[in-house]
């Protein structure tokens, strides 16, 4: 009788823990056109700021991309933050995990805590190298990289851990997806890797900043095309001419043209004018691609205004 009374509230701590959360699942499964917004995590504990920058979203966007020390900048687990944004506001997280700080026991560890805590979709990253943060001092990991995190994943899910032995109970039910660069100078490359993440299970596929439209389409057409898993295209909020010098000389894998620079530079409010832009490249990658992942850096609650001008709604479920 005690342990049906245990078991009873266990259950009960659970449906107060994890509501369903599949709303991005869905809609990639009703082939709606996806909107995701980058969030990053605060450099401190204390989570209220990050809230608030988010709590706008509800309502516009399928689910929010929680970073995980981005830039290899410290910042609070991504774990942590995700679910705190899926407790506090209801908005569906995708937590992102990178090899760069994780060995695989902790990669599993922390897979299994956000399991446990309601977190259903994970972007496995390798990670930025710690040359680029805030403490480069320090020693990377990269047991594994992007791929053989998928490949866990899939592990996981099957109830089975890195060893191939069975997980007490049951698996886990991720929906993974993974990074990709259609402006990587290498095309082979770029094939190979996407083909290599498709077969290690990746789910959909979140892009880097774009600003090469016609890349994007040669992407969709010659590689993205043989899969139908989804793309979303980096659409990155770019503030002033000098934020855009900032990018290009400080994130890897970023070249914002300088027609773009020119333009930010030339106008009266260059904020008001990033805006528009980014209204721009969501209308142009809705023609190319299945998606936008948003990025404005400590300006989310600008993300309405920016799907407004670029009049994208999501359907309501």
């Amino acid at each position: 009788m005690v342990e049906q009374n245990e078991l009873v509230e266990q259950n009960t701590l659970v449906e107060q823990i994890e509501p369903s959360f599949n709303r991005f699942r869905q809609a990639i499964a009703h082939k709606e056109f996806l909107i995701t917004a980058e969030v990053s995590p605060p450099k401190g504990c204390d989570f209220a700021p990050m809230l608030h920058q988010t709590r706008s979203l509800k309502g516009l966007v399928h689910a929010v991309n929680v970073t995980d020390s981005s830039r290899a900048v410290m910042s609070m687990s991504p774990v942590a933050a995700s679910v705190l944004i899926q407790q506090h506001l209801g908005i569906e997280a995708i937590c992102q995990l990178a090899c760069r700080d994780r060995n695989r026991i902790g990669l599993q560890g922390d897979l299994l805590g956000a399991a446990a805590l309601g977190i259903n979709n994970i972007l496995a990253l390798t990670g930025d190298p710690v040359k680029a943060g805030d403490a480069p001092d320090a020693r990377s990991v990269f047991d594994y990289e992007s791929v053989r995190l998928l490949q866990l994943i899939q592990k996981l899910n099957s109830g089975l851990d890195a060893n191939g032995k069975s997980l007490p109970h049951q698996g886990t039910n991720f929906w993974t997806g993974a990074a990709i660069d259609p402006q990587s100078p290498s095309w082979s490359g770029l094939q190979k890797r996407f083909e290599r993440k498709i077969n290690a299970g990746a789910q959909f596929f979140q892009s880097q900043l774009i600003t090469d439209f016609e890349r994007l389409d040669k992407f969709m057409q010659q590689i993205a095309s043989q899969s139908d898993k989804p793309i979303l295209a980096g659409i990155f909020l770019i503030k002033s001419a000098k934020n855009a010098l900032f990018l290009n000389k400080y994130v890897p894998g970023v070249q914002i043209p300088d027609h773009i620079i020119d333009r930010l530079a030339r106008a009266k409010s260059p904020l008001q004018e990033g805006i528009a832009i980014a209204a721009e490249q969501i209308q142009t990658a809705r023609q190319i691609c299945q998606g936008v992942h948003i990025m404005a850096i400590k300006a989310e609650h600008l993300i309405p205004e920016i799907l407004e001008k670029a009049g994208i709604h999501i359907a309501k479920r």
